[in-house]
C-alpha cells in the first residue's frame, strides 16, 4: 500500500459504511451488522486505487481493530448508529473501566449520566491509556473518567465486550463515575 494516509482514508470510509451509512456505499447489512466481504471489497475497490491485499492489510493492521472479518463476512466491531444487534453476550466487567471525553461535556455528565448519544452503547476502555487516546481525539481539553464497573454490575447493569475488546453498556449513571486524569483533574 502506498501510504499510511491512504490506509486511514480507507479505514474511515469502511467505518462510515459499516457503522453509519451502508446505503451510501451500496451495502446492505444483515440484522447483526454483517455484509459479504466481496460487497465491501467491490465498494472499496471502486473508490480507491488499491488491491484486495491492501484492504485486508487495513483490516488486520487497524490499531483499534474496528473490523471483524469472519469467513466471507465483515462487520464493524461496534460503534453503529444504524440499527444492528451485534448478538453480544452479557459479560462480567473488570472492576474498573475508563472513558475519555471532552472537559466541556463533564458538567452535563456529572449532573446526569454518561449517555450513548446516537450509538447503541456507551464505549468504555479497559485501561487508562486507551481512554486517553480516545480523549485526546476530542475537541478541546479532555478528562478521563473512571467507572466503578464492579459496583455498577453488582447493582444490575449489563455489560458487553465487543470483538475488539471495547466494553459496552447502555449508560453510566453519575454515581459510578469519578474524574481521574486530564487537564481538569
Amino acid at each position: 500500500m502506498a501510504t499510511t494516509k491512504l490506509q486511514t482514508e480507507i479505514s474511515k470510509f469502511m467505518s462510515y459504511a459499516l457503522r453509519h451509512a451502508p446505503h451510501e456505499a451500496g451495502l446492505a447489512l444483515d440484522s447483526e451488522g454483517w455484509v459479504p466481504f466481496d460487497d465491501l471489497k467491490k465498494t472499496v475497490l471502486d473508490r480507491f486505487d488499491v488491491t484486495e491485499a491492501d484492504i485486508l492489510e487495513v483490516i488486520e493492521s487497524n490499531p483499534k481493530k474496528r473490523f471483524t472479518l469472519l469467513g466471507d463476512r465483515i462487520r464493524a466491531a461496534q460503534g453503529h448508529s444504524v440499527t444492528v444487534d451485534l448478538a453480544l453476550n452479557s459479560a462480567t466487567p473488570p472492576s474498573k473501566l475508563f472513558h475519555g471525553t471532552s472537559l466541556e461535556s463533564w458538567s452535563a455528565i456529572q449532573s446526569s449520566e454518561l449517555n450513548k448519544m446516537q450509538r447503541h452503547h456507551v464505549h468504555l476502555s479497559p485501561d487508562i491509556e486507551t481512554a486517553k487516546i480516545v480523549a485526546t481525539r476530542r475537541k478541546g481539553d479532555y478528562i478521563i473518567l473512571e467507572i466503578d464497573a464492579a459496583r455498577m454490575h453488582a447493582d444490575g447493569h449489563s455489560f458487553f465486550v465487543s470483538d475488539n475488546g471495547v466494553w459496552l453498556t447502555d449508560h453510566v449513571p453519575s454515581q459510578y463515575l469519578s474524574p481521574l486524569a486530564g487537564p481538569a483533574s
